[in-house]
């Protein structure tokens, strides 16, 4: 009996002491992260963040979020690690969306003042975060003072600042959005492929071009690094059926050009990013002297069904083949704007039926693929919403933001991992990608390769541990590699076998 006593204690001592260099070994490991993560903290992530100002924060009470919202909650997103931010539009406007402007030069009230603006840019930029407006080119609001002096009469010298029709003019053709495009005043009818109360500007008209350059001149003298140009083909692609014709694109993209090397002049470096809603066969050509990104809507959609289907593909293939096209129109200048949703598209979580382990994938492969990275206001918190898009453009519920960040194993905090994964493995923010396949149906995996450093990522879709093999190949010896990164406990690499747990992801790397 004596034995078997003084064996359960020394069991026991055992026990702690092997559980106490457990958890030893863990906190060390946090700890050196975290100074990975200090030492890395002003690198750039190559990361922006969307926000619809009027949901965002409110500073005053009112129920409206503003620019001073933003700059309080500056601090949260350089915690998440974001490098840049969007701002849908902040002109007045008649609508909550803001996308019908009646003053390019002003900033709607709801939001602030010039002066709010001005210390919005300031704090953020000393946090090394970026600012671009979203600018509305296509059209403007039927309050505009433009459009109020044009409707006013065919002699005024604001009418042919819009489109309007003539006796041989097809009022009742469709347009290039699907609905009505030709709408009444007393004096003619106008062209408004986005509704009545948003009248199309005539591009053709030099003043008109003339105009939006000195806009966009005046925001970047007030310190804004760029411009998400919203609905940026339909400049000249008005009807249905125009996207058949060569010349409309071939006209879009030379005003863009003309508009990109007028800021150039004033900015250097600006960057624009364009709303072309299409296939990258479509976006290709704008990114020749005129766009440094477009959005990719095809990605997108194909990061969500790999979530959601459980179910790998090569998606390192379909994105390089992008990437090829894209070198090769630009002259390798273009930056891939990569993204989940946006302000116009259902949420993450609402594609994804809830599911937060698949909403964690998602944003595993979105934050491990190249590209430029816009995550929507919220995405990181799992908010929900299906069309309509006011229910697309709900109050940030920062309660719930306090809740996640006490939780390590939130997606909140999940999203933080990643966007600083990207400023510790520079070839996650900006290296290319190429295929290695594992041969595993429930494993994406593929090699990212940064000035020289080649990394190995992989992520575990399913429910299900998994365990491969690697094989060397590709320039990559397995028996070099080390994990750098893993998104859960559990990753473990020995002996040339990988053991991801369910729902994981890990970066390899030479030792």
């Amino acid at each position: 009996m004596r034995k078997l006593r003084l064996f359960a204690i020394v069991f026991a001592a055992a026990v702690i002491l092997f559980s106490s260099a457990v958890l030893w070994i863990g906190m060390r490991q946090q700890q050196l992260d975290r100074e990975r993560m200090e030492a890395a903290r002003d690198r750039d992530s190559n990361v922006f963040y969307e926000i619809f100002v009027r949901a965002f924060h409110d500073s005053d009470g009112d129920g409206k979020g503003d620019l001073n919202g933003i700059v309080a909650k500056l601090d949260y997103l350089r915690e998440m690690g974001v490098s840049g931010i969007w701002m849908t539009p902040i002109h007045p406007s008649p609508s909550y969306h803001g996308y019908d402007v009646t003053d390019y030069y002003a900033i709607h009230p709801d939001f602030g003042t010039m002066e709010d603006f001005e210390r919005l840019i300031g704090e953020a930029h000393r946090r090394n975060i970026k600012i671009i407006m979203d600018l509305v080119v296509n059209h403007t609001s039927n309050r505009h003072p433009w459009f109020v002096e044009a409707r006013s009469g065919a002699d005024n010298p604001k009418r042919d600042w819009y489109i309007w029709a003539d006796e041989a003019t097809n009022v009742n053709a469709t347009s290039a959005i699907g609905g009505k495009a030709w709408h009444s005043v007393s004096t003619g009818r106008y062209l408004g492929i986005f509704g009545e109360g948003m009248p199309d500007l005539n591009l053709d008209n030099p003043e008109v071009r003339a105009e939006f350059i000195r806009i966009a001149r005046f925001w970047l003298e007030k310190g804004v690094d760029g411009f998400r140009l919203d609905a940026a083909k339909h400049v000249y692609e008005d009807l249905q059926g125009d996207n058949r014709r060569p010349e409309v694109a071939e006209k879009n993209v030379a005003w863009w050009r003309e508009f990109r090397a007028a800021l150039e002049e004033v900015k250097p470096d600006v960057y624009l990013v364009g709303e072309v809603w299409d296939a990258p066969s479509v976006i290709g050509p704008y990114l020749d002297g005129a766009f440094d990104s477009g959005f990719n809507f095809e990605l997108a959609g194909k990061l969500i069904q790999l979530a959601k289907s459980e179910r790998a593909t090569d998606i390192a293939a379909a994105v390089r083949r992008i990437h090829d096209y894209y070198a090769e129109v630009s002259g390798g200048r273009f930056i891939d704007a990569t993204f989940l949703s946006n302000h116009d598209q259902n949420r993450v979580m609402s594609q994804l039926e809830g599911n937060v382990d698949h909403a964690k994938m998602a944003a595993a492969l979105l934050l491990t693929l190249p590209g430029r990275v816009f995550l929507y206001y919220g995405e990181e918190i799992g908010m929900e919403g299906v069309k309509p898009d006011e229910n697309l453009r709900r109050p940030m519920p920062w309660d719930e933001v306090d809740r996640q960040h006490n939780e390590p194993d939130s997606l909140l905090n999940h999203y933080r991992r990643l966007v600083n994964w990207r400023k510790l493995e520079p070839a996650l923010a900006f290296g290319t990608v190429e295929s290695y396949a594992t041969g595993h149906r429930s494993v994406v995996s593929y090699i990212r390769e940064h000035e020289g450093e080649r990394l190995l990522v992989l992520h575990n879709l399913s429910g299900e541990p998994q365990q491969l093999a690697l094989e060397s190949k590709a320039d990559i010896e397995a028996e070099k590699l080390a994990v750098t990164l893993a998104s859960a406990p559990g990753i473990k690499f020995e002996r040339d076998e990988v053991s991801l747990p369910a729902y994981s992801t890990a970066v390899l790397k030479a030792k």
